[in-house]
């Protein structure tokens, strides 16, 4: 992409504006300006400040349209310049004749002549590869010295004329970035990552200052592999996606923590300084060592060096998230996200079919988005089973409620949940119609006639949401191992389903989420229905917040909140701007066609071990949480919130052809986070009343980490104490359990018979 970059005024300065340019007409008047022709013949008669108002142009940009300052944004071509000392017109023809019978080799995009003689390049630059990997393995195949200081991103170069003497070669591709604004961004954050690890696979010299640098003749060892002339130099291994903590970038925090701990350190000081660094960050990497050692920077230590030191690290007692580690995440060191009065953040890297279905929504209605879909997704599948941390098998049952204020955008999700019951619905329609016409030959043969037997394979799976239990078990009954899907635009439908005992359709909703549950009725008329099928249901459903909690405030220590995946929408402010959808068109429907294909092909019992792997992360990180904040809501909560978000893991390792994702690691800790968030928000409070036995309290805040509230050294008395401000059972028992918990799990350490010394503060 090539920029035109300006000047603005700024205060009592000023900063550069890149602006594109979009064709070869709006580059050519550009160049061929009257000011700018005569700036560069003065510049070349040798008036060298005159150069400095000549057009300005950048090339290593990939989306840019205002302030240059601060662009994270790289793009598909790179700037290269060859200087030529000395007024020799021959030399200068030797080098363009050179340049040009190459051009297929180092992507030659533009070549024009630089004001000073010399010439100036644009290539294509090989993706996963920093720009000076590629000014290296350009002037390894022109054999032409480099300048080793010109590989920044805001390179700004000075144009010549667009006569065919200056503006020798211009390919039209270059007016186009080929990848999105989004996929640029992630570049640089790749790139960045690969030159803070010392990965750029280029000789020493490379990394050093020199105008004449000659990269073919080095021949010194390099910390990497140096580029052959005449190859390409490989992306390195490992980073094809942004290594990420709840979406933000390990560099970024490392960055910030090296600005919160006195700076990056140097090298007296970078041995310690980088095992401090190891033992804080073990808490945000699962103590994965092999994670560790990849988001780890280097700062000049050898791969042997750094492995040694985090080993050591490693072998340090775990003592949870420090404060200045929470501070930098965006968690207060008092609270958690449970606790906050906004929902988690969603990950800005989201798994490929996520990132699908999310696509045409505007980004307020996302989180909601993302989580309803899973229902609709999972009903695809039948007879998969998949095996959790426990051994037991389980189906994709999977239920949702959407439960946000009026006016705020429910019906977000009926476009994306359309699309993907598309295929189901038209087999359905079918089916349908077999059974009116089945209804229809009953009825002409009167009372007293013999009535033909129900249509075999009458599968239909959508059922209409003002549902009798006789219809839905019948559905069920005749699904042939399929799930019935239903979605509720108002909750309080299920209360047709409430029966005599006025609780029946709660417990519709445990026995969908039981493994091997059964539903049904056994009655005496003929006519009546009469069956126990394996209760497959999913669900989606929409209800304000006030309706929701009502619903289940009488079946609130019960299970149904436990089993059902919650979100929301956030309340927007007093005269937002409306957001607006994308088309959900034939191309949107071509991509999900495979990822729907996946599911509905998918037979038996599968295997996933990257999801029961993470389940069990998910487990032991609300494990931690829990004992940390004494909040036994939250514990109970967080058992089948982890099965949910598990199912969810399943469900797109299906989808995507039995694959595994990075992205979903980050989505699904994500997605239990928000699940967590939204229950304890909506209904935390109440359940710890009804638990108690106490009326019910709606809207106070989730748990809190009852070690922050403490200082550094405490005694069971303020132990106790802060349990009774918490409302907690306060008694000498419960606190000293409390605390021999925290002293088994490294926690905090015993100085005396009554005090303790916390260990989970950062290491100084």
């Amino acid at each position: 992409m090539i920029y035109q970059i300006t000047y603005e005024a700024k205060g009592q300065g000023r900063h550069k504006v890149a602006r594109p340019v979009r064709n070869r007409e709006q580059l050519l008047a550009l160049r061929n300006s009257a000011q700018n022709l005569e700036h560069l013949a003065k510049t070349r008669q040798g008036d060298e400040s005159e150069k400095a108002h000549l057009v300005q142009l950048a090339y290593n940009l990939g989306h840019a349209d205002g302030k240059l300052a601060g662009c994270k944004s790289i793009g598909s071509f790179f700037f290269h310049d060859v200087d030529l000392y000395g007024n020799d017109s021959s030399a200068a023809e030797e080098m363009k004749q050179l340049i040009l019978s190459k051009k297929d080799e180092i992507g030659l995009a533009m070549l024009e002549r630089s004001a000073s003689g010399g010439w100036h390049l644009v290539c294509r630059r090989v993706k996963g590869t920093t720009i000076l990997e590629n000014q290296v393995r350009v002037a390894c195949i022109l054999k032409l010295e480099m300048d080793t200081n010109t590989h920044d991103l805001q390179r700004v170069s000075f144009s010549t004329s667009g006569s065919p003497d200056d503006l020798v070669y211009l390919d039209d591709a270059l007016f186009e970035e080929p990848m999105t604004a989004e996929a640029c961004e992630d570049e640089y954050l790749r790139l960045k990552i690969r030159e803070k690890r010392g990965l750029e696979q280029v000789p020493p010299g490379a990394k050093k200052a020199n105008k004449h640098y000659r990269p073919w003749e080095e021949t010194s060892p390099s910390p990497v592999a140096a580029p052959s002339c005449n190859q390409t130099p490989p992306p390195s291994e490992g980073l094809g996606e942004v290594l990420s903590f709840r979406g933000r970038p390990y560099t970024e925090i490392i960055d910030e923590w090296w600005q919160r701990t006195g700076g990056t350190p140097q090298e007296g000081e970078r041995n310690v300084r980088l095992y401090q660094l190891a033992v804080n960050l073990r808490a945000i990497c699962d103590n994965n060592k092999a994670l560790l050692l990849q988001v780890m920077p280097r700062l000049g230590l050898s791969e042997q060096e750094l492995e040694a030191i985090v080993d050591s690290a490693c072998k340090e007692t775990p003592k949870g998230i420090s404060k200045q580690l929470r501070e930098i995440i965006g968690e207060p060191a008092n609270a958690t996200a449970v606790e906050t009065t906004t929902p988690p953040q969603m990950p800005e890297k989201l798994p490929k079919l996520i990132e699908l279905l999310t696509s045409r929504t505007p980004d307020v209605y996302k989180p909601a988005v993302a989580n309803a879909v899973f229902p609709p997704l999972a009903t695809h599948l039948c007879g998969v089973r998949f095996t959790y941390t426990d051994n037991v098998e389980h189906e994709a049952t999977l239920m949702n409620c959407l439960m946000a204020g009026t006016g705020a955008g429910k019906g977000c999700i009926d476009k994306p949940i359309d699309r993907i019951m598309a295929d189901i619905r038209r087999r359905d329609k079918e089916n349908e119609q077999r059974e009116a016409e089945w209804k229809k030959d009953c009825q002409k043969r009167g009372a007293n006639k013999d009535k033909m037997m129900r249509p075999e394979g009458l599968v239909i799976q959508e059922i209409d949401p003002d549902m009798t239990k006789p219809a839905l078990v019948t559905r069920m009954d005749e699904a042939e191992g399929h799930f019935v899907y239903v979605k509720l635009n108002e909750l309080d439908l299920f209360e047709q389903l409430k029966g005599q005992t006025g609780k029946q359709h709660f417990q519709l909703m445990c026995l969908a989420f039981d493994a091997d549950a059964t539903y049904g009725q056994t009655r005496v008329g003929v006519q009546s229905v009469t069956a126990r099928p394996r209760c497959r249901f999913n669900w989606n459903a929409c209800t304000t917040i006030l309706k929701g909690r009502r619903f289940f405030q009488r079946v609130l220590t019960d299970g149904p909140i436990s089993r059902i995946n919650f979100c929301t929408i956030p309340e927007q402010e007093i005269g937002a701007e409306q957001p607006v959808y994308g088309q959900y068109d034939f191309e949107f429907d071509e991509q999900l066609r495979p990822y729907i294909e996946q599911l509905v092909s998918a037979k038996g019992l599968t295997d996933c071990p990257q999801a029961t792997a993470l389940a069990t992360r998910l487990q032991h990180e609300c494990a931690e949480f829990a004992r940390l904040s004494q909040s036994e809501v939250y514990w109970n909560l967080s058992h089948r919130a982890c099965v949910i978000a598990w199912l969810k893991a399943c469900v797109l390792y299906v989808a995507n052809g039995l694959k595994w994702e990075k992205t979903i690691d980050d989505f699904i800790r994500w997605s239990l986070q928000y699940d967590l968030w939204c229950k304890m928000q909506f209904f935390g409070e109440a359940i710890k009343q009804a638990n108690s036995g106490e009326e019910a309290r709606i809207g106070r805040r989730g748990p809190r980490n009852l070690l922050e509230l403490l200082p550094a050294e405490f005694t069971i008395e303020a132990a106790q104490l802060v349990r009774r401000q918490q409302g907690l059972e306060a008694n000498q028992n419960a606190t000293a359990k409390m605390v021999r918990n925290w002293k088994s799990r490294g926690y905090v350490t015993q100085i005396s018979d009554i005090s303790f010394q916390k260990n989970h503060l950062p290491t100084e």
